[in-house]
């Protein structure tokens, strides 16, 4: 059998190597903070942002941000029901209820129709996630919060290096939460961080962030409110700094291997892959092939071809309202049926020519299948 193909994994270098033994070594006492500094700010001038905090997790950043924002028992917070469950428990560790709607057919991304229909007075906010590296119609989004007076969160942990109007993800709301996951393109092993460009939500989260001490506070073990624990550590930081140093390689390999599989399977009928609208810049985080219904194929198809290949394919996220602990929305018809017949590829950055060719062969192997 051949080699196995894994769906993802990091690009770790000796710099990565190295800054990580010396955070080990040398990072403790009055340099504990050193590398999370660093890495803080190489994020936030990447990003173009005014504040930017590292943190445990994107879950852990968004449960923060939401909290600062006053999200509450009782409130309402509109997100796609097209999504990984991190987006939904903040909402619901909070208290709050999340409001599932539909997707956009192109770009599996929140539908502002249907955000529009969903607001009530209950509304507290709107997460747009950007699923896979695809980018949430954000003028639309913000139009319609600005005018119903409701901010737009950006959950950004898939859309590193993703671009729109000359804008970073992340970058547009009111604030944005992103991953470091191994998974992701620029990694920590685990860890996130949330950025916004509000001073006061900012001394909010840090407030928050820290058991609840603020900046300012001149007594010691004082916490003036109860706080949460999402602090990244040093060593995990010390990776941020590296991968930070090769952030732009980083995101053009992942754009090249985006490239080849729009190349070698855009024109094939009846498959769809992450969009490109004109006015984006898609970070290319995980490649996706969509299968249209009159192509007959569907999930099990596809684990079935890849399994046998030995590649390691993922499954596109299902609906969130199909959950046990949540109440189904049928009527988000989208957000039902694209899981049935959809795959994420694979692409991690030292991917080979070969590997992505194996890779399409499946898909096109899939199709005829499909066919017959």
């Amino acid at each position: 059998m051949k080699p196995r193909i894994l769906y993802t994994k990091p690009s770790i270098t000796p710099r990565e190597v190295e800054l990580a033994a010396d955070a080990a070594e040398n990072g403790w006492g009055e340099r504990c903070y050193d590398y999370i500094h660093r890495f803080e700010a190489a994020f936030r001038d990447h990003l173009g942002v005014g504040h930017a905090l590292a943190t445990a997790s994107c879950t852990g950043a968004l449960h923060m941000g939401m909290s600062a924002l006053g999200v509450g028992e009782g409130d309402e917070v509109i997100m796609a029901d097209t999504n990984w469950i991190a987006s939904a428990a903040p909402i619901v560790h909070l208290g709050a209820k999340p409001v599932f709607v539909d997707v956009l057919a192109d770009s599996w991304c929140l539908d502002p129709e249907k955000v529009e229909a969903a607001i009530t007075p209950r509304t507290k906010a709107i997460l747009a996630v950007h699923i896979y590296g695809n980018l949430c119609d954000m003028d639309r989004l913000l139009e319609i919060g600005a005018r119903h007076g409701v901010p737009v969160i950006e959950d950004a942990a898939e859309a590193i290096g993703s671009v729109y109007r000359g804008r970073r993800a992340g970058s547009m709301g009111a604030f944005g939460a992103f991953s470091f996951h191994g998974t992701k393109t620029l990694t920590t092993g685990e860890g996130g961080m949330f950025v916004t460009s509000d001073p006061d939500l900012y001394e909010r989260v840090l407030t928050l962030s820290n058991h609840g001490r603020a900046r300012g506070q001149t007594k010691q073990f004082w916490p003036d409110v109860v706080g949460f624990k999402y602090k990244m550590s040093n060593i995990q930081a010390a990776l941020g700094v590296a991968q930070m140093e090769r952030i732009d390689e980083l995101i053009a390999r992942k754009r090249e291997i985006f490239a080849e599989y729009r190349r070698r399977l855009g024109q094939m009928p009846g498959v769809s892959l992450n969009p490109e609208p004109h006015h984006v810049i898609n970070g290319a985080w995980m490649p996706t092939a969509v299968f249209a219904p009159e192509t007959g194929v569907t999930r099990e198809d596809l684990q079935k071809a890849f399994a046998d290949a030995n590649i390691d394919a993922r499954v596109f996220f299902h609906a969130l309202s199909t959950l046990p602990m949540f109440d189904d929305r049928p009527g988000n018809i989208l957000a039902h049926d694209i899981p049935e017949r959809a795959i994420n590829l694979p692409s991690y950055h030292d991917m080979t020519a070969e590997e992505i060719e194996r890779v399409c062969q499946v898909v096109a192997e899939v199709l005829r299948a499909g066919a017959d």
